[in-house]
């Protein structure tokens, strides 16, 4: 249904606050802001507009862009809490690889259901998500009525030829059948899973394939100081930026997740390619990865984005919580309180995540952009006073200040409630999945 929302406070598309404002929502789109005082071109009395239009009273609220999630595996929400205070090659391979292993599309389903509706709660419309069982993936997307940049994770520690990967066909079958469906939520990338868990002529042809296919690229890269050096050691001293570059994997729009471990000479490389870096903040504290030093980055000329990484790794995936998380740690890295500005990080939540997508008319409340918006409760006692509104958004406000999220102009959650999503069900489905999962293991 198409909206109003009167009398609203709204971050602009230059990370300010401007108060006071009428927008107007149509179909999947912006239509119109303007000042509250004009409503000039809109008489909000008419018969038709009253009929036509839900019309909402803003003045309690801030309306600002959604989040966009730059890095995660959304089916790992079935592993909340599940393999905890282990290092990550522990981890992966005695808890989450074995797990995974007895997955089925019915987990997956509800799995990725199950993270769709606590993104929607935290104000995150689309996730580049790498995993498997796509499929299944899908189905929960679009059910859901979210958005996502899904890819089909290649690995290949075998050196199988990459012809005959299972997943290389599963890759081309989910480009076929779904890139830029429903009206372009829906959008399929290509994915390395990372250097470690491959070949080098897997790297290659898939970066060939993906640029044949016209898609974006998923990779994790240097994600901990082991990956990164023994990456070195295989590969005659290249780490994996350099080794990922030679192999051609950033001839088309890349983010790198993680990128903790990266040296000068990478970084030179990721700005010259336009590879944008996922950060990951918590996943990386809770497993010790390390610390991304994100200024560092920015200072080279790498755009950065925010992501969440799984539940597994995280336990949730609160984009306040990793946008905090992110300024606090990057001030500390280099010992300086004043190094990063909340605006910077507004920016790499939401219009640098949108980019790292693909999603190029959206990330901002600015007309004609796509209507993924987020209401935040302004008069919560955690946001009083208001010496500065953006400082407030990122370093006071929390998740239950989230009032409502739209998707394209779709309410996807309001004040506790999923519009488009069965919880009980889900709930249900999840549980039902992890304990058929545990009783095979």
């Amino acid at each position: 249904m198409p909206m109003i929302i009167k009398n609203v406070s709204i971050l602009t598309e230059n990370i300010e606050i401007q108060d006071n404002v009428n927008v107007y929502i149509s179909e999947d789109r912006i239509k119109k802001i303007e000042s509250a005082e004009k409503e000039s071109e809109h008489n909000l009395h008419s018969e038709e507009i009253m009929e036509d239009h839900e019309i909402m009273d803003g003045s309690n609220y801030l309306l600002m862009p959604a989040f966009f999630n730059s890095h995660g595996h959304s089916p790992m929400s079935l592993m909340r809490g599940y393999g905890e205070n282990m290092n990550l090659q522990d981890w992966l391979f005695t808890k989450i690889f074995p797990f995974e292993d007895k997955l089925t599309d019915e987990a997956v389903y509800y799995g990725t259901l199950l993270s769709m509706a606590e993104s929607f709660k935290y104000g995150i419309v689309s996730t580049n998500d790498m995993y498997y069982f796509i499929d299944a993936m899908v189905a929960a997307v679009k059910e859901s009525k979210g958005k996502v940049n899904v890819s089909r994770a290649i690995a290949n520690p075998e050196g199988i030829p990459f012809d005959e990967l299972p997943s290389v066909e599963e890759m081309k079958d989910v480009v076929s059948k779904y890139h830029g469906t429903e009206n372009g939520r829906i959008l399929i990338d290509g994915a390395l899973h990372a250097e470690y868990t491959s070949n080098e002529e897997t790297a290659i042809s898939l970066s060939n394939l993906t640029e044949e296919l016209g898609i974006r690229m998923h990779v994790h890269l240097s994600e901990t100081q082991v990956e990164h050096e023994e990456c070195k050691l295989r590969h005659n001293g290249k780490t994996p930026a350099k080794y990922l570059y030679d192999a051609g994997l950033f001839r088309v729009p890349t983010v790198a997740a993680h990128s903790v471990w990266v040296e000068d000479d990478d970084i030179k490389i990721l700005s010259e390619n336009n590879v944008i870096v996922a950060t990951n903040p918590v996943s990386n504290l809770k497993l010790a990865s390390g610390i991304c030093d994100v200024k560092k980055l920015l200072d080279g000329g790498v755009r950065v984005a925010i992501g969440t990484d799984s539940v597994a790794s995280n336990n949730n995936l609160s984009m306040f919580e990793e946008m905090k998380t992110m300024m606090l740690l990057t001030k500390v890295l280099h010992r300086d309180p004043t190094i990063i500005s909340p605006r910077e990080a507004l920016l790499m939540a939401t219009r640098n995540g949108a980019i790292s997508q693909v999603r190029n008319d959206t990330g901002l409340v600015k007309e004609g952009f796509k209507a993924d918006l987020i209401l935040l409760k302004k008069n919560s006692p955690n946001m009083q006073p208001v010496h500065d509104m953006v400082n407030n958004i990122v370093l006071s406000a929390t998740d239950s200040d989230i009032y409502m999220t739209l998707v394209d102009g779709e309410c996807v959650y309001r004040d506790g409630e999923f519009p488009t999503i069965d919880m009980d069900d889900v709930i249900k489905g999840t549980n039902r999945a992890v304990n058929d999962i545990l009783s095979r293991l």
